[in-house]
């Protein structure tokens, strides 16, 4: 077989295991935790899945080696808690049946210890070590580890490999990076020590060279060693990529891969996991300058989903190995359709960041574009309906999509009818946007997958009741989104008010000086937009936080790069009038203030097409309303309801 991807596809020999392909997956946390701290069959399920899907690695984490100095809500593993090794046992088991390696993260927090609590005062009650005396951010205070301690924390990584060896674990990875612990002491801005452990580079290596002595020892010869660093610290204090070729020199003679990431939790959460305003696979250059000084296998990640730039990467010599995160929750399949040389099937991340906002918010874990994911094991597969009938899904929108292809997985005939000329809905306005093109690609990507999966697509086609009897429906899901709301203001004559369909959609040119008002998600990345076209931008939002709407990991970047655009937001301002200079606006303290502009945007938000829902309510045996025709939300909650409601015929 001739491969579209001959590098991604193939095999790779580490110690004494040989990977199937270069196509691993990223260490990504776990979604139930025993309060032992032991794997429940959730995050069986969730690595799974990865499993399944072809990775030649899959990477489970993060087991918390020395819980007495690193008190946090993670994994662990200990002889001392019964059923806790047997529990790690099904979950390696779970992913070697499926031809991939299981790997494990051995990792100590360090002075960020506490990280992962739901309960952020929690952490007031722990104990946050590191290599030096300091005060974190939050004012916690770190106290420096002393050298039993250390002995302690090394002594503990070498008894977590080998017991994950004996649960039947194939390698493990040992995190030096992101700022924990290990990457602590590599860092000249973190480890103060005036021992032997802290000073010059070949002192600050001292920690990390011990634990993984003591790792090796423990897990003998051939069992392959990762390890995780990041190849630059990327702040200022912080080591740079030239000290991270020379940290990678000093340890390699004790890896068989080095896994090269980015930055730091603390200075930069959009570096180590980059997001939809940073390019895909930024950070492979520092893969490529590492490899510059190794003799091993290099492995990069960092925004990578498309096969073929990943395809480049390896061919070019940048690395050995691609490793992928979220990607993998996105389309799990990803190595499979890679292998079998369909790469443009694949369902690319939104770096959105809803899986890291789940899992901040509940414990869980979620996908805005695969249901499936944390709920793995709850009998959520798409499986083929015992007698096929006639389903027709009004609205092409993300939410219709979903529910035509899944139903049509299912053997339904499926009839899918889009009022406009193009399927997508509101997925069609992203392509406006440099930041969002992803999301606009998954438009495209579920339109292609219907067509694939035979779903009759009717176009430029508005539903009422005779066409949904004329079709003979036997169930009907009901997805016609949403429209925008209207100014609920006056507008002087003269006064250029737009819609964000009008900029989008129709191309329409803002002025000089533009006031968006509405600042929730789409009034703050429209603002953003608009900045990036060299206008004066005015944000105005009636609330006292801009982009509230955004989950909790997406929305410090977004702020972040508003503020860096010097975009000027006014809250806590009502709109009163729209004029041809500007819209005059009420304050909190009921004063009144002009905000300047040539063009004013309407960003306050959407309606569901109540109407249009009412008038098909009775069009067919089983109805279901899903997506924003329900009430507006987001792409994960209308693909979440479209999934199922197909999933239910």
């Amino acid at each position: 077989m001739k491969r579209d991807y001959p590098h991604l596809c193939e095999p790779l020999t580490v110690g004494r295991v040989t990977l199937r392909n270069r196509m691993c997956s990223a260490p990504l946390g776990a979604t139930d935790i025993t309060a032992e701290g032991s794997p429940g069959p959730r995050t069986q399920g969730f690595y799974e899945l990865r499993a399944k899907g072809g990775a030649a690695v899959v990477t489970v984490s993060e087991l918390v080696v020395h819980p007495e100095t690193d008190g946090s809500q993670m994994l662990r593993l200990s002889l001392k808690t019964p059923g806790q090794l047997a529990a790690f046992s099904f979950l390696a088991d779970a992913i070697k049946r499926h031809g991939s390696v299981p790997s494990i993260e051995l990792s100590h927090s360090g002075q960020y210890a506490g990280t992962y609590m739901v309960d952020k005062k929690g952490k007031q009650g722990l104990c946050q070590y590191g290599p030096s005396d300091a005060v974190r951010p939050d004012g916690l205070p770190v106290k420096a580890l002393s050298q039993e301690q250390i002995a302690d924390i090394v002594a503990a990584y070498a008894q977590a490999a080998a017991l994950a060896k004996r649960a039947g674990f194939e390698m493990v990875m040992v995190h030096a990076g992101h700022g924990w612990l290990v990457n602590q002491f590599l860092s000249p801005y973190f480890n103060k020590r005036d021992d032997e452990y802290g000073g010059p580079l070949e002192n600050r290596v001292r920690f990390a060279r011990e634990v993984l002595t003591a790792v090796r020892e423990a897990v003998g010869p051939g069992f392959p060693i990762e390890l995780r660093m990041s190849g630059a610290e990327l702040f200022d204090g912080g080591y740079d990529v030239d000290e991270g070729g020379r940290i990678a020199h000093a340890l390699e003679d004790l890896v068989d891969i080095i896994h090269v990431s980015a930055g730091s939790y603390q200075f930069g959460f959009s570096v180590t996991h980059p997001s939809m305003f940073r390019e895909h696979g930024c950070n492979v250059y520092l893969a490529e300058q590492i490899k510059k000084h190794v003799g091993v296998p290099v492995a990069t990640i960092g925004g990578l989903s498309d096969p073929r730039q990943m395809e480049d990467i390896l061919a070019s010599g940048k690395a050995d190995l691609v490793v992928m995160g979220r990607a993998l929750l996105a389309d799990p399949d990803i190595p499979n359709k890679v292998m079998a040389n369909r790469g443009q099937d694949v369902v690319k991340c939104l770096r959105c960041f809803v899986c890291m906002a789940e899992r901040a918010v509940t414990q869980t874990r979620r996908c805005a574009i695969n249901p499936r994911i944390g709920r793995e094991i709850e009998g959520m597969d798409v499986v083929p309906a015992a007698k096929p009938k006639n389903v027709l899904v009004v609205g092409g929108g993300i939410a219709g999509m979903t529910a035509a292809a899944t139903a049509a997985e299912r053997g339904h005939n499926v009839v899918l009818c889009e009022k406009e000329a193009e399927l997508g809905g509101i997925l069609r306005t992203e392509q406006a946007l440099p930041f969002k093109r992803d999301m606009y690609e998954l438009g495209r990507s579920y339109a292609r997958r219907c067509e694939q999966l035979g779903v009759e697509v009717r176009l430029n086609t508005p539903v009422d009741a005779a066409l949904a009897d004329e079709i003979g429906a036997d169930a009907a899901i009901v997805a016609v989104g949403s429209e925008p709301l209207a100014l609920p203001m006056p507008c002087e004559d003269g006064a250029r008010v737009l819609s964000i369909d009008d900029l989008y959609l129709d191309g329409a040119e803002a002025g000089d000086e533009v006031v968006v008002i509405g600042g929730g998600l789409t009034g703050s990345e429209c603002a953003l937009l608009m900045s990036q076209r060299g206008k004066k931008v005015h944000v105005v939002e009636m609330r006292d936080g801009l982009a509230v709407d955004a989950n909790v990991r997406h929305r410090p970047i977004l702020l972040a790069e508003v503020e860096g655009a010097g975009i000027d937001v006014v809250l806590n301002a009502r709109g009163k009038e729209v004029r041809r200079d500007g819209v005059m606006v009420t304050l909190a303290d009921g004063s009144e203030q002009l905000v300047p502009g040539d063009t004013v945007v309407c960003a306050i938000g959407q309606r569901s097409r109540s109407a249009a829902v009412d008038a098909l309510r009775d069009c067919a045996p089983s109805v279901r309303v899903v997506g924003d025709a329900r009430r507006p939300a987001n792409i994960c909650t209308a693909v979440y309801e479209a999934y199922h409601a197909a999933l239910d015929v």
